[in-house]
């Protein structure tokens, strides 16, 4: 009986040393999308166990972009601590980096291609012992150590009633072991700094110390958008700068997540109905810049969709003036259901009566990648009045809706795949309920071969139903 105990004992100080990480960035790796100057890059922050340690960073390129060399950097309470560079040869794929990051807590990890620069904040995760787990350790160890204490007692004290003391002891420690073995699975985890909490390094390593503060009721007013772009021409390529501000205090807003793999997503529609899903890089508190080409002058609408630590998603939006410049002609939009071939690949776009509608895409092939952590994204604006006034419209337009297509659960594969996977599709379904009627401008979305395939439609609701 005396070995197994000291057995259990042991057994529980080896279990008890596996200690749960607690972060945002523990267990899963991160995928930050983020239009830096003219290039669309997607940041994978690969899963980080405990700091020090290396800190392993994928920059995935897409089509289009150009060669050149990228800096990163990792830095803590303004300080450096690890950098390195990325040579990007032009080719789409995934680019390795590796750094280094010394503590846990709050981070960023700068990006610099020599003209435009970013910032994305992560969380370098600690190793946190629940207390249960230390009363379940302690309560082992404690047992062992009065056992050999009753041992003792028992061959070496003339007295043997007194070896009753230590197995009450042992008895006792026991009870706690057990009760806090048994606790563990009903109790509830700390809260997660960067979650519901302010990240900093004390509450990384001790979120306990947190605990009195609500999470449930952890709320913050919504955030105010400003846009600018005072030289936006036409043709030319033209820098859109967003002010976030916090809705009560006016102060400017640094608390926001990665949601749906990106820190803003940023829609922005033409007069014409052109769309743009952009993902503007942070470049200081508040301060997120994105940078893109306008094809015709006029009012352009924006929408920023944001996820706000504690205040949950929050969608703003803005318009925009461009000036007069070098107009391009846009193509048709096609109305109502129908083929369409978009870069030689064929997409039947199926709108099926009923409510909620479902709208299929069928992409030609099984080899669609995740975009934004998705199978498919569709962009929904409307009820519009005019075919030619589309950004104008948009912007005072009820419903902005964006809808996901959700990539099919693949056993084995833990976490999120991501763009380095080609094997999804054809068919990207989306549902979605048109609350009124009117006519509605839709954009559906996907990704083949690092390049993200849109497809442009109008479809009409009618009263009392579903599209036609």
């Amino acid at each position: 009986m005396a070995r197994v105990l000291v057995l259990c004992a042991l057994a529980s100080l080896l279990w008890g040393g596996t200690a749960q990480a607690d972060g945002v960035s523990s267990g899963a790796d991160v995928q930050v999308a983020q239009t830096l100057g003219t290039r669309d890059l997607t940041i994978v922050l690969r899963r980080m166990d405990i700091a020090p340690g290396p800190l392993h960073v994928d920059v995935v390129t897409h089509t289009g972009s150009a060669p050149g060399t990228l800096k990163l950097r990792a830095s803590t309470a303004g300080k450096t601590f690890s950098e390195t560079t990325v040579q990007l040869n032009g080719r789409p794929g995934a680019h390795p980096a590796l750094l280094k990051v010394d503590q846990p807590g709050p981070w960023e990890l700068g990006l610099d291609d020599g003209t435009d620069s970013a910032s994305i904040p992560f969380l370098v995760p600690a190793r946190i012992i629940p207390p249960w787990e230390k009363a379940t350790f302690g309560g082992f160890v404690g047992a062992g150590v009065f056992l050999v204490i009753g041992l003792v007692v028992a061959m070496r004290v003339r007295r043997p009633l007194l070896a009753l003391i230590p197995a009450g002891g042992m008895v006792a420690a026991l009870a706690v072991a057990v009760t806090g073995a048994m606790l563990s699975a009903s109790t509830p985890a700390p809260p997660a700094p960067g979650a519901a909490l302010d990240p900093t390094i004390d509450n990384v390593q001790d979120p306990y110390a947190n605990a009195q503060m609500s999470t449930v009721d952890f709320s913050r007013p919504p955030v105010n958008l400003a846009v600018r772009s005072p030289n936006a021409r036409s043709g030319s390529l033209s820098e859109v700068r967003l002010a976030f501000a916090d809705g009560s205090t006016g102060r400017a807003v640094d608390d926001l997540l990665v949601h749906d793999n990106a820190l803003v997503h940023l829609v922005v529609i033409s007069p014409t109905g052109r769309l743009w899903h952009l993902h503007p890089v942070r470049v200081g508190p508040g301060d997120y810049r994105v940078k893109f080409t306008p094809p015709e002058a006029g009012t352009y609408a924006v929408a920023a969709e944001v996820a706000r630590r504690g205040g949950g998603v929050q969608l703003v939006r803005a318009t925009m003036a461009v000036a007069a410049g070098t107009d391009s002609p846009a193509e048709p939009v096609p109305s109502g259901a129908g083929r369409k071939v978009v870069d030689g690949n064929p997409v039947d776009v199926e709108v099926k009566p009923g409510a909620p509608t479902t709208i299929t895409a069928r992409f030609g092939k099984a080899d669609l990648q995740p975009w934004l952590g998705m199978l498919g994204h569709l962009i929904v604006v409307g009820p519009i009045t005019g075919d030619n006034r589309v950004g104008a419209d948009a912007a005072a337009a009820p419903t902005w809706a964006h809808v996901h297509s959700m990539i099919p659960q693949s056993p084995g594969m833990p976490g999120k795949p991501d763009e380095t996977v080609a094997a999804y599709g054809p068919d990207v379904p989306f549902t979605y309920t048109f609350a009124a009627p009117g006519k509605y401008r839709i954009w559906l979305q996907a990704e083949r071969d690092y390049t993200v395939l849109t497809v442009p439609m109008q479809i009409e609701v009618p009263p009392g139903g579903a599209p036609q």
